[in-house]
């Protein structure tokens, strides 16, 4: 999927080689790409560029992320933030989240998950930036709340529709029961891990997936959609 012209991007990272590839690759991608080397320069940056999605490492000298967010958020600018980590801190990730950020990414990640988390942000922060988004077999329209499967209108719940749209737009990676209870249920869910089979279990049979092609279980690691 390609995204409507004018979508912009401010990256964040005191890594240059990690700046240079991200420009590179989100500006193929079609989206107008600009680069900061530091907090301080990415919040007088974002005044007036004004991103739509902001790409953001928590380590940094003198401003770290957790302050960039927090600056950025309390100018009441809609904007969607994902964090950068080197490492897969729960504590970090809860701050950054209550904080004001939006989601969360370890480092190494393949870029084909970081263009996934930003079309995620864009649907629900600027869907009519997007419009439909089609995968495959699936339309997904976020201003109807409706995911079409081969021209028929599935019959979702709300949680039933964030899974499988979540699900949709990862395809091809692998994803722990952790992750999408994080991810569709909120980190601060209480319940049990076991509602995620539920739920995989009535969109299998909703898709007509017996045979798990569509939805793919990986034994005690978690679930992956295929698509055509």
């Amino acid at each position: 999927m390609k995204p409507a012209k004018g979508i912009k991007i401010l990256l964040v990272d005191d890594e240059p080689h990690i700046l240079q590839f991200l420009e590179m690759g989100l500006s193929e991608e079609g989206f107008e790409v600009q680069t900061a080397p530091d907090g301080a320069a990415a919040v007088e940056l974002a005044m007036d560029f004004k991103p739509h999605v902001v790409i953001l490492d928590v380590m940094m000298p003198e401003m770290n992320g957790f302050e960039v967010v927090k600056e950025m958020k309390s100018t009441g600018a809609n904007v969607g933030i994902i964090m950068l980590t080197a490492k897969d801190e729960v504590e970090d990730r809860v701050k950054g989240l209550t904080l004001g950020a939006d989601d969360y990414m370890v480092k190494p990640f393949s870029f084909e998950e970081l263009l996934a988390r930003i079309q995620a942000r864009l649907r629900n922060q600027f869907p009519d930036l997007l419009g439909e988004v089609t995968q495959g077999p699936f339309r997904i329209d976020d201003r109807r709340k409706e995911i079409i499967y081969n021209d028929k209108v599935l019959e979702l719940s709300p949680t039933e529709y964030e899974l499988l749209k979540f699900m949709i737009m990862n395809y091809g990676i692998v994803l722990s029961k952790p992750l999408i209870l994080d991810r569709v249920w909120g980190y601060d869910f209480g319940g049990e891990e076991n509602i995620v089979e539920v739920y995989i279990r009535s969109l299998r049979e909703k898709l007509g997936d017996k045979e798990h092609k569509l939805i793919r279980t990986l034994r005690g690691v978690g679930y992956r959609v295929d698509l055509p």
